[in-house]
């Protein structure tokens, strides 16, 4: 089947295929542990170069000993840098989190806020870190472009620049605001399960026959992947 050379259509294919794989709201699928906002601004600024997988190892104790933003803000350094230390950056990342919760606690009456501006003004709360509170927290509009979301945006022909801030315009304006914040994270699902970054598997791919690089992740012989239908524009 050939690739679909109208843009917006295809979007609507990788969007239909990556819900049919991957259902659920992007409270759901997020892979970081939580009950809250607070928890996850927390556990997102703690994911910075560490696996979530790790993260929500040390969430439980974390929590327990820093409840909420007032027992966080009032944290003794070396306690919080033992607690996260296996998260790797432990020091930054402990000056950080300490920041953000007395940012919240002087500025924000300890209220993890809803307005991407005011979360990226808190100490290690970058657009990314803001995108995925206001998507998976509040339900909304925000697209957290990472790693993976870069990458693979870049395979499927839905932006061509390796900016995140850049890339993220060209897809929101690709896509229905909400929308947003859960085709990231199918993105980065699709990107850890199938689309591996250095062994991706074409041949299991329910994008192949509307991605324009799906032929670099064959290993030999004619793509295999199975085709799915594409609706006529």
């Amino acid at each position: 089947m050939p690739l679909r050379s109208d843009l917006a259509g295809r979007v609507s294919v990788i969007s239909s295929r990556l819900e049919e794989a991957y259902p659920g709201s992007a409270s759901a699928l997020c892979a970081l542990h939580h009950a809250n906002p607070y928890e996850l601004l927390v556990a997102t600024i703690l994911s910075a170069q560490c696996t979530d997988e790790r993260v929500n190892l040390v969430l439980p104790a974390l929590f327990a000993r820093y409840p909420g933003p007032a027992d966080l803000a009032a944290a003794e350094e070396s306690e919080l840098e033992e607690l996260i230390r296996s998260t790797g950056f432990f020091r930054s990342k402990a000056r950080n989190l300490t920041g953000m919760a007395q940012g919240l606690m002087e500025r924000f009456d300890g209220v993890v806020p809803r307005r991407r501006e005011e979360l990226v003004s808190l100490p290690g709360v970058g657009r990314k870190t803001a995108n995925v509170v206001l998507s998976v927290a509040y339900g909304a509009p925000g697209l957290p472009v990472d790693t993976h979301v870069l990458r693979l945006s870049k395979l499927l022909g839905l932006t061509t620049s390796g900016d995140p801030v850049k890339a993220e315009a060209d897809l929101c304006a690709l896509l229905e605001e909400k929308e947003w914040g859960v085709f990231s994270i199918r993105l980065i699902l699709h990107g850890r399960s199938v689309c591996i970054a250095r062994r991706p598997r074409c041949d299991a791919c329910v994008l192949a026959d509307v991605c324009p690089s799906a032929f670099l992740g064959a290993p030999r012989g004619p793509l295999r992947a199975k085709k799915v239908a594409t609706p006529s524009s």
